[in-house]
């Protein structure tokens, strides 16, 4: 993967990830050309799929990590990040 296509965030969110920050995610995830994937702990899922975002169980401080398969998908990888630093807006 191309470290230009990957960035590292936190969960900078008291509730982690629940089901209205998964639904941002995967709302942007899937106007993707390619995968969106998110990692943490050596387990990676679709970041477009909210069930895949919740199986990872992740708590405020959680570090992941999001990566494009296709630099199209570069401004989504973007956006995304934004999401995390901003909080969620929660």
């Amino acid at each position: 993967m191309n470290n230009n296509l990957k960035a590292d965030v936190i969960v900078r969110n008291p509730f982690g990830l629940h089901a209205r920050p998964a639904a941002m995610i995967a709302k942007l995830a899937m106007k993707a050309n390619a995968g969106i994937w998110l990692t943490m702990d050596n387990e990676t899922v679709d970041a477009s799929s909210i069930i895949d975002i919740l199986s990872l169980a992740c708590t405020d401080g959680a570090h992941l990590t999001i990566e494009a398969e296709n630099a199209c998908d570069r401004e989504i990888l973007t956006e995304i990040r934004a999401l995390f630093e901003k909080g969620f807006d929660e």
